[in-house]
């Protein structure tokens, strides 16, 4: 089992959204899992310039040379692969959508057929590659999830897989709070991420349980 989270906070590593996805990878590593956590902050992924190049011209393989090859290679034999955001204007960050927009390189047809041909074109992730959404926002409002939840659903269709896994935290700021009258709270949540990642490393899947404890939040 490998399961490889992509952290699209512009935080990196000192992001509440990083809070939430360790806690899951050190279940699911616990589980027997092989965990990779990427951070999009740390790569240097230019936008797409839409010119299907990757399509057309050069199947397979992106005109753009940086570091989206060598995330690409990272997801390779994934099981599950978990998108990590924090909310922006009710959306996912602007860093993680590049990164997605720069998905067209698998998206082809033509790239599953003749990417072979080429030594460094990627695969595209295949359909047993399970998809999950983390998110966290500042609000106690959970309806802010609401776009970000319609758009993993649009994605995950559009990648002919599945979708184990919605988790969304309001009050993120809390996950890093240093409150001793917070903590507690915070901790008992940490340990439901990461029973949450042991389910998903057996399993490919939440348990009813979990997924109401997760609903329920921390606050």
């Amino acid at each position: 089992m490998k399961i490889v989270a992509i952290n699209g906070s512009p935080r990196g590593k000192n992001s509440n959204s990083n809070v939430m996805v360790s806690a899951f990878l050190t279940g699911a590593q616990e589980a027997g899992a092989e965990t990779v956590n990427i951070f999009l902050a740390e790569k240097d992924i230019k936008y797409c310039r839409g010119c299907y190049s990757c399509w057309i011209k050069t199947p397979g393989k992106c005109s753009i040379d940086d570091d989206m090859l060598g995330v690409l290679s990272m997801l390779a034999g994934a099981n599950v692969i978990v998108l990590a955001t924090p909310v922006y204007f009710n959306n996912i960050s602007g860093t993680l959508k590049v990164f997605m927009d720069r998905l067209a390189v698998t998206g082809n047809p033509l790239s599953k057929k003749d990417a072979k041909k080429e030594n460094n074109a990627p695969s595209a992730p295949q359909a047993t590659t399970k998809l999950m959404i983390m998110s966290n926002c500042g609000s106690s409002n959970k309806s802010q999830f609401e776009v970000v939840s319609n758009w993993i659903k649009k994605v995950t269709s559009l990648m002919r897989t599945d979708l184990i896994g919605e988790i969304y935290a309001a009050q993120g700021k809390n996950l890093s709070s240093s409150s001793e009258e917070l903590r507690p709270a915070v901790n008992k949540y940490l340990q439901v991420l990461e029973n949450a990642g042991k389910e998903v490393a057996v399993d490919l899947k939440l348990s009813k349980e979990t997924e109401k404890l997760l609903e329920q939040g921390f606050i």
